[in-house]
Parts: C-alpha cells; structure tokens; sequence
C-alpha cells in the first residue's frame, strides 16, 4: 500500500492531536504591522474567567482587542484559512467561525509574565463553545526569553517551536500554559474557532 503524503502532511491513522503548527500566514511586515495595531490600544491587565477578576500568581500579562473592520479583516481571513487547514486535517470539528475579537496579549519581563496551566473552555460572544484555540507568535525568539508555550499532551508538557509567524491550534479543552518571561517581550495574538455544542 502506497503511503504519499502531501504537505502541510496529515498523520495517518490518528485521529487525536494535542496541538498542530501552521507555518509561513503571514511576513515580517505584516508582523510588525499587527504589532502597531495591538499596540495602538490601550492595554489592560489580563482577566482570569468570566467573572474578570485578576490573579498575578495565574495570569500576568496586558491585553487589547483587536475588532474585525476593513483595516483588520486581512488578519482574520489569514488566521481562518489556516485554521480550516488544520481543523480538516487533524481535528474535523465542526466549526463555525471566530465569535470574538483578537486578543493581542504582551508578556513582560518586568512583570515575569506567565499564564499558569489552564484551559480555554467557554462559550464566545453567544456564538457557541470554544474548540480550538489559535495562538499567533509574533515576537522574534531571539527578542525574549522564557515565555514558552507549553502544551499538556500526557505526562509531560511539550513546548510548542518559538517561531515568528507560527501558528499554533489546539482543542480548546487542552490543558496548556505560558512560562514566566525572563528577558524581553513576549507579543502574540489569541482567538478561538467555535462551533456547536460537543456530541
């Protein structure tokens, strides 16, 4: 039996992922583009749960959101076609689309900022319940250290690349977390793909 595997390559015979990658969405200036975008926004001490509430010792990071017009559709669409790519590959949810804005969140050293082992369960913006999580690396890794993205997938947790412009999807129900920044910023964008309830 043949076995030709085109690229991005499909794993075969497995069905369940605990995370994908997604390279080469978007160049170095379009990068720095999003970058100014984000940064043109106020930016808020990031919220733990629905309630709002903080907690330095879970989450500490800034945060703006960035909205869908027509100076910011160009991201959406780049992050939605990759998305589609890996959920057709590797995940088959059934999806609906992104129910909120982009989050464009900012670790810092000063802060040591880090996101403690978490997930991103909820139901978005009335549009149905989160399934996959996005996270767009904006940052060059050489601009920051610490700050890795790390995901549960068993007994250990596995760091995703440090990588500018990867994109990282991930069932939203998957435990994950981001390191204490030592050194430098850590920039990226976060958004969730949601669908109908699970069945």
């Amino acid at each position: 039996m043949s076995n030709y595997q085109f690229t991005p390559a499909p794993t075969f015979g497995v069905t369940e992922h605990p995370f994908t990658t997604f390279r080469n969405s978007f160049s170095d200036s379009e990068l720095d583009r999003i970058i100014e975008i984000g940064d043109s926004f106020p930016l808020a001490n990031a919220t733990i749960g629905s309630d709002g509430g903080t907690d330095d010792n879970i989450r500490r990071s800034k945060i703006s959101w960035i909205q869908q017009n027509d100076q910011t559709l160009w991201i959406y669409d780049k992050l939605a076609w990759a998305v589609r790519q890996l959920n057709g590959q590797y995940y088959k949810f059934d999806m609906w689309g992104f129910s909120e804005d982009l989050q464009y969140t900012t670790y810092h050293e000063e802060d040591e900022g880090h996101y403690s082992w978490h997930q991103d369960l909820g139901v978005s913006g009335g549009g149905g319940p989160r399934k996959l999580s996005l996270v767009l690396q904006l940052s060059d890794p050489e601009d920051y250290e610490g700050g890795d993205l790390e995901i549960f997938t068993g007994t250990n947790p596995t760091p995703v690349l440090k990588e500018r412009g990867l994109i990282a999807v991930f069932p939203s129900y998957q435990l994950h977390r981001v390191t204490p920044v030592t050194r430098g910023t850590r920039r990226t964008i976060v958004v969730w793909a949601c669908g109908p309830e699970f069945k």
